[in-house]
């Protein structure tokens, strides 16, 4: 699922593919902790969709563009900072266990 909400209409938006591994991995960020249901895997995470219950009213933490905007435009270009992401959703565990 690609990011829908941009700040900046000319990022293209990100590849997400709806995995969850980053919702289910909030444990792992002092950014995100406040998050984690308990178990390292976000309260607002559903795990049988592996989508987010509040996805339009998420944190901004959650916002891939907004975050690039606010803290990492000035080191990276969005396609830098994109391919570091996904190297990144990558190396994350999948934990969300399946029924």
């Amino acid at each position: 699922m690609a990011e829908k909400t941009l700040t900046n209409s000319s990022l293209q938006p990100f590849p997400c593919n709806g995995c969850g591994k980053c919702c289910a991995n909030v444990h792992l960020s002092d950014q995100t902790r406040t998050l984690d249901r308990g178990d390292g895997i976000c309260r607002h995470l559903d795990t049988i969709s592996r989508q987010c219950q509040i996805y339009e009213e998420r944190p901004d933490i959650c916002r891939v563009a907004l975050q690039f905007e606010r803290h990492y435009a000035a080191q990276f270009t969005w396609d830098e900072f994109v391919s570091l992401n996904l190297a990144i959703c990558e190396q994350l565990p999948d934990r969300i266990k399946q029924k």
